[in-house]
Formats: structure tokens, sequence, C-alpha cells
């Protein structure tokens, strides 16, 4: 499983349970074979809906597919199903609250051939601001396939965030899973690094790094962002007393939003956030690339992380 695409774990999963359960169907906008919805629509093209290349209307069917009790998982490019369908999801899904699954693939900046236009960097700003949205990012190909099922039987609106390609492979399939706990990877005294999504790898290589230098950090993982796991967080804060927060999205509005927001109403510490800058990202030829030129390296989480534990009361870096 770790050799796959985010997308194709995914596509492989919902074909998979839709065996299991016949109320699962799939829309999608004429982008199956990118989206990897295909898997299901070869095993169950009785429950397979292509809307041709319409994404506000694929949500409007997926809504009329939930009230009719079928559990849809609408399919479609992340950058063009945030904001494009933005006013459907709003009034159809979240102020109605239907029980429709928004699979956001392409996500993050993994579409990276087909530059800014198609880069999903705002999606989650976009849904943390909509009541009733559950908020998910996997990490990996085994994760994508793993919150399937339990998305699935989750009632109520849900926005799936999935990459195009591989990334770092860290979940091991079997291992405990459960909408809105977060994980914990690492444990660390210094500082902890609360990552999302393709950035959990990232930040495990950052905390290894640190490690040489004698700073320990510890790594937890947040898949979903709304609603967020307030224990673990406050733990980390707590405990390690600095947190860097580190995503494949805007700094604005996302993870490091969210954490921030939380901590800063109940207990105030050092925070830096690792994201995209304020800026457009160029087209890349490469994910690793594109993601490092963006400010989303290694080497930035490392800088963030000595950073936050010097502003720590006392705090001085270890060299």
């Amino acid at each position: 499983m770790a050799e796959l695409s985010m997308r194709e774990g995914y596509g492989r999963a919902l074909a998979d349970y839709g065996k299991m359960n016949p109320k699962v169907v799939a829309v999608d906008v004429d982008t199956s074979a990118s989206t990897l919805s295909h898997f299901f629509a070869r095993e169950h093209p009785e429950r397979f809906f292509n809307v041709g290349i319409a994404e506000p209307c694929a949500v409007d069917v997926g809504v009329g597919l939930a009230l009719g009790g079928y559990i849809p998982f609408v399919n479609a490019f992340a950058a063009l199903l945030a904001l494009r369908s933005l006013e459907q999801i709003r009034t159809c899904v979240c102020y109605a609250n239907t029980n429709v699954k928004l699979a956001a693939s392409y996500a993050g900046l993994s579409d990276f051939k087909d530059g800014p236009t198609h880069f999903a960097m705002t999606d989650i700003a976009n849904m943390r601001a909509l009541p009733n949205m559950n908020i998910i990012v996997p990490c990996d190909a085994a994760q994508a396939a793993a919150f399937v099922p339990l998305v699935a039987e989750l009632v109520g609106p849900v926005y799936l965030r999935i990459n195009r390609g591989s990334t770092l492979p860290v979940y091991q399939p079997g291992s405990a899973l459960q909408i809105g706990k977060g994980i914990l990877h690492r444990q660390g005294i210094d500082l902890t690094i609360v990552a999302a999504g393709s950035m959990v790898g990232r930040a495990l290589l950052a905390a290894q790094e640190l490690d040489k230098d004698g700073i320990h950090a510890r790594v937890v993982e947040i898949h979903t962002i709304k609603p967020l796991d307030g224990e673990i967080l406050l733990d980390a804060a707590k405990e390690t007393g600095a947190i860097v927060t580190a995503e494949e999205h805007v700094r604005a509005g996302g993870l490091g939003g969210a954490v921030s927001e939380l901590l800063a109403e109940t207990y105030p510490i050092p925070i830096e956030r690792v994201g995209i800058r304020d800026e457009f990202c160029p087209t890349g030829r490469n994910i690793e690339g594109l993601l490092d030129a963006c400010g989303l390296s290694v080497a930035e989480i490392i800088f963030a992380a000595r950073k936050v534990k010097k502003m720590k009361p006392g705090g001085t870096e270890k060299q």
C-alpha cells in the first residue's frame, strides 16, 4: 500500500467498500481516470454517476442521492470542488446537513504540472468556515484507504482531502484510526511538531534531524482538521511548551490557524506555522521540489522548531 498514490489507495478502497455497503454510490465530473473513482465504476456501474465537467451539479446530484438514502462520494479536483462548488456545498450540503462525502482529489500542490489555477491551497480554510463540515486529511495511501469506511459510516458532510501522488509512508494498516482523534507518532519534551497530510512524513524527518542536535521534538498528526482534537494539542502545549504546525496549505485558515485559535483561547504558548507562503506557487517539475520551493521543506520545519524553542520562557537552543 505504501507504494500506491494516495488517490489509488482511496479509489481501490472505495470500490472494495462498495461491495460491503450497497448504499455507497459515486459521482464524478468526467475525471474518474484521474480521481480513480473508475475503480468503483468498474465494480459497481449501476451506482456510478458521471455528470460531466460540472462540479456544482455533481454536488447537487450527491445531495439528491443522500436525501434518497444513499451515501454519495462526490469525486472532483480539490481546487474546483472547494471553489467552483462552494455555494452548493454551503447551502445544500452544510446548511441542509446532508450526508454527502466530498472526495477532493489532487489536493494541495499535488497537481504540480497544471500550475496555480489547479492548486488547492485554500480549500481547508474554505471548508473550515462552514458549520457541520468535517475535514479529514490523510497522510498517505494506506491511511486514505482506511478512512473510506470511517467516512462512509459517519453521518454528515465530510471533506476528504486526497493528494494526487504518493507521500512518505507513515500509517501502518490496521493501526488505530478514529475521526477526530490525533495520532502521537513520536514523543518529545522540547517542542511539538503538529502536522497534517503530506507533511507528516516530513515532520518525522525533521524530528530525526533535530534529535542529532539534542532537540527532542514530539510529532503529532492531526488528520481531522475539523473537529479538532483539542485534548492531544493541549497535552502537547502543556508538556512541551512550544508548537510548530506543518501543512500543505496556506498558513491562514488551515491547520496552523485552527491550532493557533485553540491555544490562544486556552493555553497560549509560542507557535510557528509552516505552510505555503502568502503568494501563488509556480508550476513545478515534480512535487518534492515544488514543496521545497513553496516553504514546505524539512529544513523549513527544522528552522521553525529552533525558532519556537528559543521563544519559550528561558528557552535556549542546544548547539
